[in-house]
């Protein structure tokens, strides 16, 4: 008789192992995901309160809520960069800089579904890619992989930036910083502007910290990035990205000489 409750106690024991081994396993493919049906909205609470000391700051720096926004995030110096639109010289200005709370991996590029590895590249967000019902308050979809990720068999989903300040491959920046990113986002796409770039970076890419990196077996990886990194400080105008022969492309065609306004330009 006891051996028999014995082995029942063993077979449930096993069936709940099994059972929280797949659960686990879920989680870890999924990412930073799931919406989360609640009463409280945090994008009511963000309009309500946030907004109004946010366009409070924005217009002592000549900005508004609808300007076109880009985003430069820093793995290495946890550091996520809010830049925006100046309609008077069409360059961006910095508006914030935003301390990164949480970015799970190590520096390099994410590879595959389930690392938990923070991506590097080049990405863009659309209206379709915010949610306002995130489990980690607010976020929005990085839109990984991409064209490159692809073209190198990169696997993954689900990629984000949001609140909170837990990572399985996602940007955490607490719920406070995402209230104020979310809604700058969503106010420039509301606003008829194009998808906002999200730049990933291993760290600000400046020739001393490049040459710290010479034989890390992502410096070619870098290398390319690096022409992006570089064209936008030059220029302070996001350089159009797109991918050839399984590379990072810039055309500089389309960013204005150094030094030159968008007002200037129009004039001619």
């Amino acid at each position: 008789m006891r051996e028999k409750i014995r082995e029942r106690v063993m077979v449930r024991r096993s069936a709940f192992k099994s059972l929280f081994l797949a659960l686990a396993s879920v989680t870890l493919l999924t990412g930073c995901v799931h919406n989360q049906p609640r009463s409280f909205s945090p994008l009511e609470y963000v309009h309500a309160n946030t907004r109004p000391q946010l366009e409070t700051r924005l217009a002592k720096q000549d900005l508004r809520m609808g300007d076109p926004v880009y985003l430069r995030a820093f793995k290495s110096e946890m550091q996520m960069e809010v830049w925006m639109q100046n309609r008077k010289t069409g360059q961006y200005d910095l508006f914030q800089t935003y301390p990164i709370c949480r970015a799970s991996g190590k520096l390099g590029p994410k590879q595959k579904e389930g690392d938990e590895q923070a991506p590097e590249g080049f990405y863009t967000v659309s209206d379709k890619q915010l949610n306002p019902n995130s489990k980690f308050y607010l976020s929005f979809n990085l839109g990984y992989p991409n064209e490159y990720d692809r073209a190198h068999k990169r696997t993954g989903s689900a990629l984000m930036v949001h609140g909170n300040c837990l990572s399985k491959g996602c940007l955490a920046m607490t719920d406070e910083n995402i209230g104020e990113i979310y809604l700058l986002v969503e106010e420039s796409l509301k606003n008829g502007n194009d998808p906002v770039p999200v730049h990933i970076f291993p760290f600000k890419m400046t020739e001393e910290k490049m040459a710290m990196r010479l034989y890390s077996e992502w410096y070619p990886f870098w290398v390319n990035m690096k022409e992006g990194y570089d064209l936008f400080e030059l220029a302070h105008v996001p350089p159009p990205v797109s991918v050839k022969n399984r590379q990072y492309a810039f055309n500089t065609d389309l960013l204005p000489p150094i030094g030159t306004s968008y007002v200037q330009l129009a004039k001619k």
